[in-house]
């Protein structure tokens, strides 16, 4: 005699037979990464960080990442916000990402200036310093996201 569950297995079965198999595969899950289109030049490091929860240690990883680029690129010893504020100095920088010809381009380039030097601040140095700080992933996505948009800049400018 049937059991319940030997009845219930014939009709998922006989149910899943009308369902195309395309569309009973599973799809993955997308990464957060791949939504907000983090950097793939961050060191893997950054992503286990992220989703093991360490939300702070992601992001305190990713700009010493963008710092240590920052060196490579500029040939400078120095970290955090006097790196950048002489990296991208406005009288002679070491990288310069426009050819500060016109007002607009000298402006973009002392705006990036003082974006690359403020993450370090405003960003890195909490999570570098203290050990409460504690992030939600979205705040982590944000700086990442961040931090991604000055990697492709240096990239744009040539220093890859």
């Amino acid at each position: 005699m049937e059991s319940s569950l030997q009845r219930f297995e014939l009709v998922v079965r006989a149910v899943a037979r009308l369902v195309p198999p395309k569309e009973r595969a599973v799809k993955p899950a997308v990464h957060p990464f791949d939504v907000r289109n983090i950097h793939a030049a961050l060191p893997p490091k950054v992503k286990k960080l992220f989703d093991d929860g360490h939300f702070a240690d992601s992001t305190f990883t990713a700009f010493k990442f963008l710092d240590k680029e920052v060196q490579l690129h500029s040939g400078l010893r120095d970290s955090g916000y006097k790196l950048m504020m002489d990296a991208f100095d406005d009288a002679k920088p070491r990288l310069q990402l426009t050819p500060l010809k016109t007002v607009s381009e000298i402006d973009e380039q002392k705006g990036y200036r003082f974006m690359f030097a403020g993450s370090m601040w405003a960003i890195r140095n909490p999570r570098g310093h203290e050990f409460d700080v504690l992030d939600d992933p979205d705040t982590c996505l944000d700086h990442l996201s961040f931090v991604s948009m000055l990697l492709r800049r240096l990239e744009q400018a040539g220093f890859k």
